[in-house]
């Protein structure tokens, strides 16, 4: 349906997007929306800053309020360019008012960020300068990435077009298994749909097994559903997301679609005998079960990113991690996704627990996920990661190779030297 007769009940995108425009809408439909929250961070930001001055002869955001920025990428600064590109946006953000700025040591990950301190909230539309906004669809928002010149537009108009995307709704079910986490069931549906499978659609994830997740289970979701090419991956905001943000403070009402809302296409999902997901290299679809793949030695474990940084993460690998040592000529690197993960890590004794086992322990950043930094892979390395890409090249060499999975999967992996199974040590 491209365009046509507007539906009396909408789907989450349909409402988000109506609502911004200030019209009744449909898919296929070209809409100009009011922007509710602009992000940028380190690596982006200049570029967006450099657009703005070219067009307006001088930097300037349209609303102070809506705009945030984020310094994750390169944290801390790692080489000469990087501190410029730093330098550079805290002048921005000084001279604008920016109060949602959180430089060193003073945020984590844009996208963890975004939810955890309440910044996204149910209904609102999002726009990030980085692919992964789309993690904030976790608390019910439409969020998308967008490139620098597109986001100069948000800066400076607060607006930007959008054509209304058809909906996929996805219906997982079933209790999941010992050892299979959200990790495992989103590797599990981009395996199957393909990474073009969802490609500029509005992806919403329904079922009891979403129901029974947790904001950070829901953000794996929803940080991943853009590897099968979505534009936003949202999950209905109900009691649990009504919950989590009234601890940050913030007070939101359920939303969600409309009861009959239409849908272009319904996929269905049973997970309860899922077993651990492993993605092999060089595509985020190219899903295996463990049991396919156990065996694969490994020089590198990483545990960390805007996919699975979060405190639950890492609880689950200390689980398997406590009382065991990485395996020998492998290097197990942990980088919680945010300082306030982090501090709650160190009170209760995770952090203890991963360096014991012999992991590298940093303070929030992005790094090795994008081959930035603190874990750059080799030539002809092997490396299994929590992180959400493993394209050729992009945690280092470009001979090297990336498997996706779960922090638990991982951790077993550090154990052991190769990929394993980590339902043998819970």
């Amino acid at each position: 349906m491209l365009g046509g007769c507007a539906s009396l009940t909408k789907t989450m995108a349909e409402k988000i997007l109506g609502r911004a425009s200030g019209k009744d809408v449909s898919p296929g439909e070209i809409v100009e929306a009011n922007i509710d929250l602009a992000m940028v961070h380190d690596l982006t930001g200049p570029h967006v800053v450099e657009v703005v001055e070219e067009i307006a002869g001088e930097v300037k955001v349209w609303d102070p309020e809506k705009v945030a920025i984020i310094f994750d990428h390169h944290v801390p600064a790692d080489k000469i360019r990087a501190a410029e590109l730093q330098v550079i946006m805290r002048r921005v953000a000084r001279k604008l008012g920016i109060k949602k700025f959180h430089d060193v040591g003073r945020g984590g990950i844009c996208h963890q960020v975004l939810v955890e301190e309440g910044y996204a909230r149910p209904g609102m539309l999002i726009v990030g300068a980085d692919s992964h906004t789309v993690t904030s669809g976790a608390v019910g928002a439409f969020a998308t990435g967008i490139g620098a010149s597109d986001m100069a537009m948000v800066w400076l108009t607060g607006k930007l077009w959008f054509m209304v995307p058809e909906s996929i709704k996805v219906n997982v079910i079933g209790k999941l298994p010992k050892g299979v986490y959200a990790k495992d069931v989103i590797l599990h549906i981009i395996g199957k749909v393909t990474v073009d499978g969802a490609t500029y659609k509005a992806v919403e994830f329904h079922g009891d097994t979403i129901r029974n997740m947790t904001i950070p289970d829901r953000m794996t979701l929803s940080n991943m559903s853009v590897e099968m090419g979505a534009k936003a991956g949202m999950v209905p905001a109900d009691e649990v997301t009504v919950q989590y943000l009234r601890e940050r403070g913030v007070e939101v009402k359920p939303f969600g679609p409309d009861p009959g809302a239409h849908y272009e296409d319904e996929w269905n999902f049973e997970v309860s005998k899922l077993e651990p997901q492993v993605a092999a290299p060089y595509s985020v679809d190219n899903v295996h079960p463990v049991s396919e793949l156990e065996g694969t030695p490994i020089d590198q474990a990483f545990i960390g990113s805007c996919t699975n940084g979060r405190y639950e993460d890492f609880v689950e690998a200390a689980k398997i991690l406590k009382g065991r040592k990485v395996a020998e000529g492998v290097r197990c690197i942990a980088i919680p996704a945010s300082i306030k993960q982090y501090m709650k890590l160190l009170k209760d004794g995770i952090i203890d627990i991963l360096a014991e086992a012999g992991c590298f322990v940093a303070h929030s950043t992005c790094g090795p996920c994008l081959g930035g930094h603190l874990g750059v892979l080799g030539p002809e390395e092997v490396a299994i990661s929590s992180s959400n890409r493993n394209f050729r090249g992009r945690m280092g060499h470009p001979t090297s190779k990336v498997y996706l999975a779960s922090p638990a999967t991982v951790a077993a992996s550090a154990v052991e030297g190769k990929i394993a199974d980590p339902r043998k040590y819970l």
